[in-house]
């Protein structure tokens, strides 16, 4: 295994619709969708703001990620998402084509333009007899004790899913 990888962050706004996808042979769902980042600035001359060209990167997101991306992203999100970068290539009808790929590692909204409500997702295998995760089982307490203002939404319109099979046929009706 290389030690040498290209990781970048990249800041910018969900252009096409979030899709999730199976592995054909083990069944393992991914999200792709594409994202766009403009670099802008401030002219001082000109007195206006600039932008340089968009640049357009397919975002893929693995297993319990890619299930959290497809239930709280849609397209026209700002998000912000960081990965490892490469680049794939296939022919298409006017020859060889190259697009890059961000293989997310993390990512979320960009609340700088807007708000969010975060949900842990619960896995089965680390939670205890009343799905609490075991790392944060002492944590109730202050669970309880934390307060959402009523004003701030969850974005997806659903309580959080236990079963990974209903988060899928959850994500699939988006």
């Amino acid at each position: 295994m290389s030690t040498q990888s290209l990781d970048l962050t990249v800041v910018g706004w969900i252009g096409t619709e979030v899709r999730i996808h199976h592995e054909s042979d083990g069944g393992i769902p991914f999200t792709t969708f594409r994202l766009g980042s403009t670099r802008r600035w401030f002219d001082r001359q000109a007195g206006v703001w600039r932008d340089a060209q968009t640049e357009w990167f397919n975002v893929k997101v693995w297993r319990t990620a890619a299930l959290n991306a497809a239930r709280s992203l849609r397209k026209g999100d700002p998000v912000i998402v960081q990965g490892q970068l490469s680049t794939e290539e296939w022919v298409g009808a006017d020859g060889p084509r190259t697009s890059l790929v961000l293989e997310a590692s993390a990512l979320g909204p960009n609340l700088v333009f807007g708000s969010s409500h975060f949900a842990r997702t619960m896995s089965p295998a680390v939670a205890d007899a009343d799905g609490v995760p075991a790392d944060v089982s002492g944590l109730e307490e202050l669970a309880e004790d934390a307060e959402l203002p009523e004003d701030v939404p969850d974005g997806s319109g659903a309580a959080p899913v236990a079963d990974e099979e209903q988060e899928l046929a959850l994500a699939r009706t988006r």
